[in-house]
């Protein structure tokens, strides 16, 4: 009786350890490969706005090596310059990101 008993325990703790371990394998490994290369460090500079210069021309010369959006690199530079529209002036001085390895 004590032996069916005892197989029976172990069955069961053999169970849950088997679950426990394919429940930890099925959330390890789809984060795992989502991984990607190292992300582009961003540097700040500031540019001096010329005549003619854009909020969406200046995007498209600073965007480059990053992982944004023509848009949304542009909301960003409103973000970090404190403007509400994509107004800009010549003589102004803007701060910029651009991206590196």
């Amino acid at each position: 009786m004590r032996r069916v008993y005892r197989r029976r325990i172990r069955l069961f703790v053999f169970v849950v350890l088997l679950f426990v371990l394919i429940l930890l394998g099925c959330t390890m490994f789809p984060s795992m490969a989502r991984e990607e290369g190292p992300r582009p460090t961003a540097y700040y500079t500031s540019i001096k706005i010329e005549e003619g210069d854009s909020l969406w021309e200046i995007a498209g010369r600073y965007k480059q090596g990053g992982n944004l959006t023509t848009a949304d690199y542009v909301e960003k530079l409103r973000r970090i310059n404190s403007l509400q529209e994509d107004t800009i002036h010549a003589g102004q001085y803007l701060t910029v990101v651009y991206y590196g390895r």
